[in-house]
């Protein structure tokens, strides 16, 4: 098998998420006929080149018992925006956080950060919290609350 058929396969075997077991790698690679090391070094070099753009856990908050979800949006100086957003990505409550253009006057939020919590007060608890981390950098903001879970899945190619 050439290296665009196995890159291939490789995708098919992993878009649902790697095998739940110590050696995942292992498993796709006897499920591909290949060895393990060339599984991984092929998602390497996918993985450098782009064509995959990362291997991560992600965990099911609602399963865990996170079941309130809350956008917070915040209206941040321009010009701290980058700063800004790296120090609430790193905020262990918040699983993503990224820059969207206003659309002034209705709206003048330009930072967004997803807050999951227990309950809406645990969110709205740890909006403050934000706030009062932002300090004057924060010139406003709202909550966003989820009314519904939409299933989340990235693409996916057919056999």
């Amino acid at each position: 098998m050439n290296t665009a058929d196995l890159d291939h396969q490789i995708v098919l075997a992993t878009q649902a998420g790697l095998p739940l077991d110590p050696q995942p790698y292992h498993r796709i690679a006897e499920q591909l006929g290949v060895e393990a090391s060339l599984v991984q070094d092929r998602m390497k070099q996918m993985l450098k080149d782009g064509r995959i753009r990362r291997i991560a856990a992600i965990p099911n908050h609602y399963k865990l018992g996170y079941v309130a979800n809350g956008m917070s949006v915040w209206n941040v100086p321009d010009d701290r925006i980058d700063q800004l957003g790296e120090m609430l990505g790193a905020i262990d409550y918040i699983s993503h956080c990224y820059r969207r253009p206003r659309k002034l006057p209705e709206w003048p939020y330009n930072l967004f950060a997803m807050v999951h919590g227990m309950n809406r007060d645990e969110v709205k608890i740890k909006v403050k919290k934000i706030a009062r981390l932002l300090g004057d950098a924060d010139l406003g903001h709202d909550i966003l609350f989820s009314t519904r879970i939409l299933k989340k899945t990235g693409m996916r190619f057919k056999k």
